[in-house]
């Protein structure tokens, strides 16, 4: 069927051992002059995160559990793209597409697939169910690293809706967060005719003229929140958008490197009352690291920053989103500005929504929340 061929991880003992020496043998800065994250991860922690992540943490629970779900991959535009495909057992589910970003992974979605495939198990109704597909972006998990460039948000877009064709769904529902965001919109701009709705957890609409003249309340809490992120919380896009290889050589060769990398985030971009520990678990957090680690892909997912905002590369003027299409903001999106900055964009706007807590990993931190959002959106449009 298209070349489609089942998936599974199979991660060798060997490279479990490799992992487990370098942690062990690994140098270590200095301790922070400062008590708190603002210079980074603090030492403290980031050694014990990672004496238990060598120690106690084990891989192949959750290779089994994602071994348990259907894999796949399939070669689209000279790429093997990695997904999960979760069919409902109702006939009448509605495919939804979803995808992550940068530093996430599919394994986001592990906490809502069965919810929203199976609802009326957890709350919902039959009319709620979903067949959910989730696809790994290229250079990053499981799939393929692109070995030339442009592979940009609209190229892969294009073959998001290329991979729905294959699975033969005429018509689905797409759904994403971070570069997700961007790959979700991007289909809706592209309106090849099949999908239906769009919805994203990470609006990057900048502000209007409006915002910008005479600011509301609501606005100038957003712009200010914006310029400290230009200040203070950019550096690592700056990095990845200028010289991803460099930094690729420190993220293949340290997992003390690639975790600080990216759990400063984590800190940083959820809602977790100072410590990421207080909404995420030390293995979901651990994870989420591995599918950068067994993969080595710290430099082909910085890749993607790149290509984007490489300003050698010419890209379109971004138009407009016709589709109807659903927001969910939660309260710590750092990029998500009021409902009138979104207006422009999303011409067909169905569903907007702010919700009580979350942060930028939406579906991993508060994933009752978000299946909720995504039955609202889709009793919207469906």
């Amino acid at each position: 069927m298209h070349n489609i061929k089942p998936f599974v991880i199979d991660i060798a003992a060997a490279e479990i051992e490799d992992l487990q020496t370098r942690l062990k043998q690994s140098r270590w800065p200095e301790s922070e002059p400062v008590g708190d994250w603002s210079q980074g991860v603090p030492i403290d922690y980031h050694r014990e995160f990672c004496r238990y992540w060598g120690n106690q943490y084990d891989w192949f629970t959750t290779q089994d559990r994602l071994n348990r779900l259907p894999q796949y991959t399939v070669p689209i535009d000279g790429l093997n793209i990695h997904f999960l495909h979760i069919k409902s057992s109702h006939a009448t589910a509605s495919p939804l597409l979803l995808t992550h970003g940068w530093p996430g992974s599919i394994i986001e979605f592990l906490k809502i697939i069965e919810p929203l495939t199976e609802p009326t198990r957890f709350g919902g109704s039959i009319q709620d169910a979903c067949h959910v597909i989730c696809p790994s972006l290229p250079g990053f998990g499981f799939s393929d690293k692109p070995t030339e460039t442009g592979w940009n948000v609209p190229r892969i877009a294009s073959a998001w809706d290329h991979l729905m064709t294959l699975l033969d769904y005429e018509t689905y529902y797409a759904q994403g967060g971070d570069w997700g965001s961007g790959v979700t919109t991007a289909i809706g701009l592209q309106n090849k005719g099949r999908c239906r709705s769009v919805h994203v957890n990470m609006p990057t609409a900048g502000p209007t003229k409006e915002a910008l003249n005479n600011p509301t309340a609501a606005d100038q809490r957003i712009l200010d929140r914006a310029a400290n992120f230009r200040a203070w919380g950019a550096g690592y896009h700056k990095q990845q958008s200028t010289r991803p290889q460099t930094l690729g050589y420190g993220l293949a060769d340290s997992p003390v490197g690639q975790s600080a990398w990216i759990l400063e985030k984590f800190y940083a971009w959820t809602d977790c009352q100072g410590h990421p520990e207080n909404v995420l678990s030390r293995d979901e957090l651990i994870d989420n690291v591995m599918f950068y680690w067994l993969t080595n892909t710290g430099a082909s997912s910085a890749r993607l920053y790149w290509e984007t905002f490489n300003p050698a590369v010419v890209h379109p003027k971004p138009e407009k989103v016709i589709i109807p299409a659903g927001v969910s903001v939660f309260p710590e999106e750092t990029m998500a500005g009021p409902r009138a900055w979104s207006e422009p964009g999303y011409t067909d706007l169905v569903y907007w929504n702010e919700v009580d807590k979350g942060g930028h990993f939406a579906a991993f931190e508060q994933p009752q929340l978000f299946v909720q959002e995504m039955r609202q959106w889709l009793r919207n449009v469906r």
